[in-house]
């Protein structure tokens, strides 16, 4: 494996560069200091809310490219690069059906902020790790009418997998859906995923598939894993990464994305 010619770093964040503690290590902040020096861009790729991935990554933010909300949007600094919207017809049209399903809660992710409707405190606690600008309405269905919507995310607090995706994935010729992780599932435009976002950061920055490498752990990587050469899965992938990535590393919790850096920034010297 040689990463000598790699130019360009994307990281996804929750199970990839956050430990499960939702933390950056402070060893990612020092090898990022690295990268800069030998010109290497870094580019952090989320579903998050891109409120909440510069929150984590605050004393970086204005030097780095941000895919959030699975590619429905990207930015470096405060210039938008890309966005795609949900066409809010189809918003209203899919909320009934979300509604229906047991034990789910929906959010509606626009630019500046997300909206739920519930009540649940539970939920509300640990959906703050993830979006921290937020409105709690009454209904989503006025919201759905008269915002531009980048995507809706659905929590389970089992798997979103096993009980959220059976119940819509006769829907996927109309629209993006893509498990995101254990609770999380997103739908969006079917243009708005982290392969299509990170080929708009490439082409900005004149950087080919032989020059990126792309760390991941869920569903919502998959598209930006084939867009790298250097395509690595976590070692608490899910299993469907393991099997499409070119190359693996440890875990988010043993420090996966750091080992990998500390061999790019030795053989770039």
């Amino acid at each position: 494996m040689n990463l000598k010619n790699v130019q360009l770093v994307v990281s996804d964040m929750d199970g990839t560069l956050l430990n499960s503690k939702g933390e950056v290590s402070n060893q990612f902040f020092n090898l990022f200091k690295k990268l800069q020096q030998q010109n290497i861009h870094f580019c952090a790729a989320s579903g998050r809310q891109y409120n909440s991935i510069v929150d984590k990554l605050a004393s970086i933010k204005d030097d780095i490219y941000v895919i959030a909300e699975n590619g429905g949007i990207a930015k470096k600094g405060t210039q938008t690069l890309l966005s795609n919207f949900l066409n809010n017809d189809k918003i209203v049209n899919i909320i009934p059906i979300l509604r229906n399903i047991k034990d789910t809660n929906i959010v509606l992710c626009s630019e500046k902020k997300a909206f739920i409707e519930s009540k649940d405190t539970k939920f509300i606690t640990l959906f703050q790790e993830y979006y921290h600008s937020y409105t709690i309405v009454d209904d989503l269905m006025e919201v759905a009418k008269n915002t531009a919507i980048l995507k809706i995310a659905m929590y389970h607090f089992s798997s979103s997998e096993e009980y959220i995706y059976p119940k819509i994935k006769h829907l996927k010729n109309e629209y993006l859906i893509k498990v995101s992780g254990q609770n999380w599932l997103d739908i969006s435009d079917d243009k708005a995923n982290k392969g299509n976002a990170l080929r708009e950061v490439q082409k900005i920055l004149n950087v080919t598939k032989e020059q990126t490498l792309v760390f991941g752990d869920y569903h919502n990587d998959i598209e930006m894993l084939q867009e790298a050469n250097f395509s690595f899965a976590m070692k608490n992938a899910h299993k469907d990464i393991t099997k499409i990535a070119n190359y693996s590393t440890a875990s988010n919790n043993d420090l996966g994305v750091e080992k990998i850096l500390e061999k790019l920034i030795e053989c770039s010297r």
